[in-house]
């Protein structure tokens, strides 16, 4: 196991970068109508195998939403996977965390159980990239600010010093 105590470490870039590839992996069949419908067959097949409870039928609008979250998370993992700062690794974190009560959410409301394959690795990947910034930040009671290193080319927070 990586251990990542500090946002400003490669070792945390390298956790970045393997939560897009991930992203990437498992979402870029939900960016196009074609492969959604692919994907929304071997779902429900492996739910129903599991025990886990199918999806519901295709509908338009259900297509729609699954094709614009797939499009936005192939277009943020290429960034991650590109150009991997520890912002990025504070954004997704964060966005994990809102991907995992919406998915509790939609599992209090019954959904399939398949579902929680999903939850697992949404809430695993954001604390591992969130702790490391609730240490960085317990660590200067004064702020966060103080500790961030600026990028000698823009002078930017956030990004990395060599970037």
């Amino acid at each position: 196991m990586i251990r990542v105590h500090n946002p400003f470490r490669p070792a945390y870039l390298h956790v970045v970068r393997a939560s897009a590839w991930y992203d990437l992996v498992v979402t870029a069949g939900f960016a196009t109508p074609w492969t959604y419908v692919l994907l929304h067959r071997l779902l429900t097949s492996m739910g129903e195998a599991l025990g886990l409870g199918a999806l519901p039928p295709v509908d338009p609008m259900q297509t729609l939403y699954a094709n614009l979250m797939g499009s936005v998370v192939v277009v943020w993992a290429a960034l991650r996977i590109v150009r991997p700062v520890p912002v990025h690794g504070l954004l997704d974190g964060v966005a994990r965390a809102l991907f995992a009560i919406w998915q509790g959410y939609a599992l209090a409301q019954g959904v399939s159980g398949l579902l929680w394959l999903f939850l697992v690795v949404e809430v695993s990947f954001g604390i591992v990239q969130l702790v490391p910034w609730w240490r960085v930040r317990r660590a200067t009671p004064a702020g966060i600010q103080h500790t961030l290193p600026r990028s000698p080319r823009s002078g930017t927070a956030f990004e990395r010093p060599d970037a």
